[in-house]
């Protein structure tokens, strides 16, 4: 059976079996409804159409014991462990965009689970012929499933994605299924992507850390501190930056203006001069500002 299995997943040669787990109101006896979703295109048409390629398929995933099949030969293991097929329904629901649901058709299909609340959606993408760009499509797939399960106010993304169906004329499928593969170099890509976003989080740096940031410190100071109600602590690490002599006078009055319209300063003006004291060269400046305080 394993080596069966091995042998079909082949066929879709590398294709990333991608699920989508969304939240779900309704829960009975600690089961929950899945639901799976089989999308299909045509070639590369840009608008919606019924080929007999496209309506064999769909004819044949709407039957629920050929869905079954379909789902139990190529959904993972772990999501298998975990269905209850003899729960299989047919649904009349869609969660791609219209961009996408303008260009594709699907049959959805829901069943219970034992793995907790939520919706699975298994999209498959019906190909005739190959698409260079297959990898991406996919994965504006499971995006939108992202998207619409955040949408309903969901705590968590949803781990999405898609399998390829493929029976074009050309065999193999000659096209990577890794999404990465698609960029010039697929390892900054892999880097850029498979790896947590950078975060510049202010409000847990060192003020004489930001210092040192030349052209960007001044507007981290002044946005790590715009909540504040006393300024005064920061007068002289201000003082400081701007005696660097990074930021030239427009960028200077247009952050001050900037705390007088949103900080939380209780005394701006009584700030303003004091700092104009430390920047003789600004005092000008400052005390124009510190008179609209």
């Amino acid at each position: 059976m394993a080596a069966s299995r091995a042998g079909r997943h082949a066929i879709l040669r590398g294709a990333s079996q991608k699920i989508v787990v969304k939240p779900n109101r309704v829960k009975t006896d600690d089961r929950v409804r899945l639901t799976f979703s089989f999308r299909q295109a045509d070639g590369h048409e840009k608008r919606m159409t019924s080929t007999p390629h496209d309506a064999v398929f769909k004819r044949f995933l709407r039957h629920p014991e050929t869905a079954t099949d379909f789902l139990t030969l190529y959904l993972p293991e772990a999501i298998l462990q975990r269905c209850d097929f003899s729960t299989l329904r047919l649904q009349s629901a869609s969660f791609i965009d219209e961009d996408l649901r303008a260009r594709y058709s699907d049959v959805l299909w829901s069943v219970q689970t034992t793995c907790g609340t939520g919706y699975v959606y298994v999209v498959i993408e019906h190909q005739s012929s190959p698409d260079s760009h297959m990898a991406f499509r996919l994965m504006r797939y499971a995006i939108a499933a992202m998207q619409r399960h955040l949408g309903c106010r969901a705590q968590n993304a949803a781990a999405g994605g898609a399998d390829a169906f493929y029976h074009g004329a050309t065999s193999p499928y000659p096209f990577s299924l890794n999404w990465l593969d698609e960029f010039a170099d697929p390892q900054l890509a892999k880097t850029l992507y498979g790896c947590p976003f950078p975060l510049i989080d202010v409000t847990v740096m060192p003020d004489d850390d930001i210092v040192q940031h030349r052209r960007v410190a001044l507007l981290e100071l002044m946005q790590k501190h715009i909540r504040q109600r006393d300024l005064s602590g920061i007068t002289e690490s201000l003082a400081a930056v701007v005696m660097l002599g990074y930021t030239n006078r427009r960028q200077l009055r247009m952050l001050f203006h900037y705390m007088l319209q949103y900080g939380n300063t209780a005394e701006p003006g009584v700030f303003l001069r004091r700092l104009a004291r430390r920047l003789p060269q600004y005092e000008e400046t400052l005390m124009s500002i510190a008179q609209k305080a």
